[in-house]
């Protein structure tokens, strides 16, 4: 049973950090793209950012470009999201994903096969 479960949101002050992980079980992701989402109340869920297991490839939003990383820790099966410089705007639920389509856009949710149950992250301004 493929589990991708997320961990580390909370409450922080604008120009705080926080360091999302996403522990990844169940099967062998190394031909998978990891990718972050987040969700505001109200709004669509919106790419944040990716990650290819095998390479360790990275590419972002622009909204977020110079403020968050994402890595990977191959031995944990974990990814993370740095995040650095917080804003109100950041505040959301933010999702973790798994997918391999080889015709597929990693920037849109159709994209991804699993999914994590999420975390809150609020930005007190």
């Amino acid at each position: 049973q493929v589990q991708l479960v997320e961990s580390g949101g909370g409450l922080v002050q604008a120009g705080g950090s926080l360091r999302l992980s996403c522990a990844a079980s169940g099967r062998t992701f190394s031909s998978y793209v990891m990718g972050w989402f987040r969700q505001a109340p109200g709004k669509e869920r919106e790419f944040v950012g990716a990650i290819t297991w095998r390479r360790g490839s990275t590419d972002y939003a622009d909204s977020v470009k110079g403020r968050f990383t994402i890595s990977r820790d191959n031995a944990k099966n974990t990814v993370y999201l740095q995040m650095n410089s917080l804003k109100a705007e950041d505040t959301a639920v933010y999702f973790c994903a798994a997918g391999q389509s080889p015709s597929g856009n990693y920037y849109y949710t159709g994209f991804y096969d699993y999914w994590g149950q999420g975390t809150q992250v609020t930005v007190s301004s």
